[in-house]
C-alpha cells in the first residue's frame, strides 16, 4: 500500500514529531511504501510560545521525508494533495486546530482519489478557543475516517462528525531509553515536559511535603513568572529547581537518575508518553486518575494514583511513596512496545 503521512517530524521536536516518525517506520516495516510530508513552517510563532525545532534529532530521522508545507502557502497545500492522488491512504496527524486550513487544502487536492484518515492526538485542545470546534468539525466531516487514542476522545469526535471513528491506545514512541538510575533515595521528585495549566504544576508545588525537593524541567507555556511567584509565595524556593527550556534527549537520563519518582499531577489528559518514559528510566510515577495516565500506572506496584485537582491527596500520596520508595522502584518495568504498535497499525489501516 502507498501511504502518505502528513505531520511534524525532525527538525520539529516533541511527542507528535516522534510519533509521526515511528509510525512511518512501523508501516514501512510492514511492507508499505511510506512517505512523510512534513513542514517547512508549521505554525505562526505567536501561536506556539516555545522552541519549535531542534538541531539534534530525538531519534533517527525517517529517510523518505519531504519538508515543503508552509502555513503561509495555500498553493503548497493543494499541490501536496494533488501529489497524494497516487497514494492509497493519506494520514493527517492532527495536533492542533491550527492545522485544519492546510489539511482541508490537502484533502481538497486529494479529492476522492485516496482514502484520508485524521489521526487525532487531541480532538480538541486542552485550553480551547472559540474557533477550535468549528475548525475540527469541518475537518472531521471531510475525511473518510478518524482515529483517536481513547474512547473519551472517540465520543468527542463522534459529536463532531458522522464519519467512522476508531480508537487505539497511543503506542510508545520513546526517544531516550535507559534503565540506569541513581543509587539510594534523593528526596527529589521530577516534573517533566511542557508546563501548561492543565498539567497541574501549581497543585504539585502546593502539595510538596517538607523535606522533599522538586525539579521542574521543560518549556513554560506562556512564561515562567507566574510559577516563580507561586514558589516565592509558598516559601519553597530552596527546594524547587526550575529548569526552563527544551530538554535535549541526551540530557533526559540524568534528570531521571537524580529523581526518586516522576509526578504527573494533570487536571485532565488524553494520551501521554510520560508514564512510560518514567518507567523506561526506572522510576515510579505518581499520577492522577485522568486519561491514559491511570491506564499505565499499576497503583501500589510501580506508582501511585490520586484523584485530580486534590492538593491534600497528592501530598499524602507523596508522603506514602516515601514510606517505602524502594518497593515501588522494584516494581517498575520497561514497557514492551510491540503489542501496542501491532494493534495501532491494524486499527489505523482499517480506519
Amino acid at each position: 500500500m502507498r501511504i502518505a503521512i502528513v505531520g511534524p517530524t525532525y527538525p520539529y521536536k516533541g511527542g507528535g514529531a516522534q510519533h509521526t516518525t515511528e509510525l512511518a517506520r512501523r508501516l514501512a516495516a510492514l511492507g508499505h511504501d511510506v512517505v512523510i510530508e512534513s513542514w517547512k513552517a508549521q505554525y505562526p510563532s505567536f501561536l506556539y510560545p516555545g522552541q519549535q525545532t531542534i538541531d539534534v534529532p530525538e531519534g533517527e530521522p525517517y529517510p523518505k521525508t519531504r519538508r515543503k508545507l508552509d502555513w503561509r502557502r495555500p498553493d503548497g497545500w493543494l499541490a501536496a494533495g494533488r501529489r497524494f492522488r497516487t497514494a492509497d491512504l493519506v494520514i493527517l496527524a492532527v495536533l492542533s486546530p491550527v492545522q485544519v486550513p492546510p489539511y482541508l487544502g490537502i484533502a481538497y487536492g486529494v479529492g476522492r482519489a485516496a482514502r484520508v484518515v485524521a489521526l487525532c492526538h487531541n480532538v480538541l485542545p486542552h485550553e480551547r478557543k472559540p474557533w477550535d470546534e468549528p475548525l475540527m468539525r469541518a475537518l472531521l466531516r471531510r475525511v473518510d475516517g478518524v482515529l483517536t487514542h481513547s474512547e473519551e476522545q472517540a465520543e468527542l469526535a463522534r459529536s463532531l462528525t458522522g464519519r467512522p471513528v476508531s480508537t487505539a491506545a497511543l503506542p510508545p514512541h520513546l526517544p531516550a531509553r535507559s534503565q540506569a538510575r541513581g543509587e539510594g533515595v534523593h528526596r527529589r521528585l521530577l516534573f517533566f515536559g511542557i508546563v501548561r495549566p492543565y498539567k497541574g504544576l501549581d497543585l504539585l508545588l502546593r502539595a510538596l511535603p517538607e523535606g522533599v525537593s522538586l525539579t521542574v524541567a521543560g518549556e513554560f507555556w506562556g512564561g515562567i513568572e507566574q510559577t516563580k511567584a507561586l514558589v516565592a509565595e509558598l516559601g519553597i524556593g530552596d527546594r524547587v529547581e526550575l529548569r526552563p527550556g527544551y530538554v535535549a534527549a541526551a540530557d533526559v537520563p540524568a534528570l531521571f537518575a537524580a529523581a526518586d519518582a516522576l509526578v504527573l499531577p494533570y487536571r485532565h489528559a488524553t494520551a501521554s508518553q510520560n508514564v512510560w518514559l518514567g518507567h523506561e528510566h526506572g522510576v515510579p510515577v505518581i499520577a492522577t486518575r485522568v486519561g491514559a495516565l491511570a491506564d499505565n500506572v499499576r497503583d501500589g506496584v510501580d506508582g501511585l494514583l490520586v484523584e485530580p485537582g486534590d492538593v491534600e491527596a497528592l501530598r499524602k500520596a507523596i508522603e506514602r511513596f516515601y514510606e517505602d520508595p524502594e518497593r515501588l522502584r522494584g516494581g517498575v518495568r520497561a514497557v514492551d512496545p510491540e503489542p501496542y504498535w501491532s494493534d495501532y497499525t491494524d486499527t489505523l489501516l482499517g480506519a
